[in-house]
């Protein structure tokens, strides 16, 4: 089974994140897309983000419908920050039968050169690469390279940030979130 990793806090998830699993899910050779909720970015700080279990109560919530979705804790365990190479690693040994492929938006393979032994992630993983408006050049090691196939998926330019915040302001975020986690964040009085 090929095993799609989309990466993110997903603090929240909202539909701009299904939208793109779903499209990888269905358009790619992918099997199975799995959510996996980090607990820490190296990238980010700490303090806006909800609690490890209540992101990952979401994402459940946002993807239980779909046969092809996964949440994944598995970075939960692992040490602190998390470094997509070694949760990858990890991943492989847990489950040698898989093969694991990275999701990424544009936006970050333009920072990809800067991440922990992304030589070694470009050598033993695929990386599916969906549209992102975003500002500054691509590489152009990672221009053609044959591990980094370039996904025609749906450019979603709604983010976690804009959500909290329209929350935190008393706007109305419903149509940008699942049902199922506007009612958990509503229910929680999340961000506000």
């Amino acid at each position: 089974m090929k095993v799609g990793l989309y990466f993110g806090t997903f603090n929240p998830i909202h539909i701009g994140h299904l939208t793109i699993a779903n499209h990888l899910a269905e358009h790619s050779d992918l099997d199975q897309i799995w959510f996996v909720v980090t607990p820490q970015s190296p990238f980010k700080k700490k303090n806006s983000m909800l609690d490890n279990r209540q992101r990952y109560e979401m994402v459940y919530r946002a993807t239980k419908d779909y046969d092809k979705l996964k949440p994944s804790d598995i970075e939960f365990g692992l040490k602190q920050p998390n470094y997509t190479i070694d949760t990858l690693i990890y991943l492989e040994e847990k489950f040698p039968d898989y093969e694991f492929a990275l999701i990424m938006g544009e936006d970050n393979l333009k920072s990809f050169h800067k991440w922990k032994n992304y030589e070694l992630i470009l050598e033993n993983y695929s990386v599916y690469v969906y549209p992102r408006i975003s500002e500054g050049k691509t590489d152009t090691q990672f221009k053609d390279h044959p591990k980094i196939h370039h996904v025609d998926a749906p450019i979603m330019e709604l983010s976690s940030t804009f959500i909290r915040n329209s929350i935190k302001e008393g706007k109305n975020v419903r149509p940008m979130l699942p049902h199922s986690v506007w009612e958990y964040i509503d229910e929680m009085n999340f961000y506000k």
